[in-house]
């Protein structure tokens, strides 16, 4: 029996330490795979590569997300492209040790990944926030600005390379503060009734020395040395000054930086507030169906409509700057209307087999629209506005991305920003600024369905 015994021990202890080589192998494998579909990811969205290109470029990310190197050193990867798919593989001769005592002293360990194309036309809107609190850093001292910069010219780079022919992928970029500056330029459809009601002073006539005045006002004395005047900023509409029996001027048009606000009208003969929440054309002579110029403190970068000049668009994301409250519906219904036929963006015919989708980032909760808000506060009124925009423009069969940069979770969730996303997979609830970089990539690989198919 002892040397029965004796006799079975060997090829049992044999075949249970093999399993550590054959285990070992298991974890090389997985190893590779996960480096491949990064070196897959990142070749398919290089367009414009020669083969050898190709191959050092998947190289050097499998090299840079390969962890097992102790166990199969730096195996080369092999590139295989046809149609929509790219074939990345890699294999070794992983040495033993247990097995070498029966002889084995490799196991060929094989892996591969293939990414696939699918959407090549699109049309992308990207809403940004632009508003004052987007300079903030997180815990690592990246703003979140900063961020949205980086991950914004890395989606335009996906974006860019998913189309077949020039024209099938363009992008509009629609920064947002409270307001969306159209650009001085683009005067067709706009509308001054607002402005000669809001953007001006009220001079009281009856405050007729600096004394009188100081209490609520400001002097300003005449030039000429005798006498002055006082604006009263409490009076600050056309109507509320002329029933103070004051002076109302009007600032000048020619000082307007290309911002508009909501349009449509609360009140009066032609009160068709719905305005602010479609895409509506705008229509001459009918007010309420026109835009709204006005003059904020944080009038944003002016928007750009579809186009697919890369470097224009990559410049337009360079130049936002951090200015302003938050009114996220106004950006969301321009970035609409620049998926929208006909006025006031005009894009080209939507091509057949053509997906539309808006990404909105933002920061905060809505502070202020044209009616309700102080720049400060959360608006629930503003919020509803918001909420319009969502639904009417996902029943015109726009796809919503949402994503929501709450830096460690101090402002909670966006509840509106969730429920406008065209459903949850589509929400992105962001804690750190770095996340953006990956939101957007996750969401870049959704629309040009670049994925990771085998």
């Amino acid at each position: 029996m002892a040397v029965l015994y004796a006799l079975i021990l060997v090829p049992i202890t044999l075949a249970s330490s093999g399993a550590i080589d054959y285990a070992r192998a298991v974890m090389v494998r997985t190893a590779m795979t996960s480096a491949l579909d990064s070196a897959a990811l990142a070749v398919a969205q290089s367009k414009g590569l020669t083969d050898a290109q190709m191959q050092s470029l998947a190289q050097q990310y499998f090299d840079a997300n390969y962890h097992q190197n102790a166990d199969c050193v730096r195996p080369t990867v092999s590139i295989t492209k046809s149609g929509q798919n790219i074939l990345v593989s890699t294999n070794c001769a992983m040495p033993t040790t247990i097995l070498q005592l029966i002889g084995v002293s490799t196991l060929s360990v094989n892996s591969s990944s293939t990414v696939t194309y699918g959407q090549t036309k699109l049309w992308v809107s990207l809403v940004l926030d632009n508003t004052g609190s987007m300079s903030d850093t997180d815990k690592t001292g990246l703003s979140k600005m900063t961020a949205l910069k980086n991950a914004s010219y890395s989606l335009l780079t996906m974006l860019q390379n998913a189309g077949t022919s020039p024209g099938d992928v363009q992008v509009a970029i629609i920064p947002f503060t409270n307001d969306v500056n159209i650009g001085k330029s683009n005067t067709t459809w706009i509308d001054w009734t607002y402005w000669d009601n809001k953007i001006g002073s009220c001079n009281i006539s009856g405050k007729t020395d600096a004394a009188s005045c100081k209490v609520n006002g400001t002097w300003t004395p005449n030039w000429w040395g005798s006498g002055g005047s006082c604006n009263i900023p409490g009076y600050n509409t056309q109507t509320s000054c002329q029933k103070a029996v004051g002076t109302w001027t009007i600032t000048s048009h020619s000082n307007w930086n290309g911002c508009v606000t909501d349009r449509g009208n609360m009140s009066g003969p032609d009160a068709t507030h719905n305005y602010d929440v479609m895409n509506s054309a705008p229509v001459t002579g009918q007010a309420s169906s026109l835009f709204p110029t006005d003059l904020p403190s944080g009038c944003p970068q002016t928007l750009m409509g579809l186009n697919y000049n890369w470097t224009n668009l990559n410049n337009k994301i360079k130049a936002m700057t951090a200015n302003g409250s938050t009114n996220q519906a106004i950006g969301l219904v321009w970035g609409w209307h620049a998926l929208t036929q006909g006025a006031p963006l005009s894009p080209p015919a939507l091509p057949d087999q053509t997906q539309r989708v808006i990404i909105i980032l933002s920061d905060g909760f809505n502070t202020k629209d044209r009616w309700w808000g102080d720049g400060i506060a959360h608006s629930s009124e503003a919020d509803a506005r918001m909420a319009l925009v969502c639904a009417n423009a996902k029943a015109d069969g726009i796809v919503i991305y949402a994503v929501f940069v709450d830096i460690n979770g101090a402002q909670g969730n966006s509840t509106v920003l969730q429920n406008c996303a065209t459903d949850i997979s589509k929400y992105y609830d962001l804690t750190s600024a770095s996340d953006i970089q990956t939101a957007f990539n996750d969401i870049g690989q959704q629309i040009t369905n670049l994925r990771v198919s085998r």
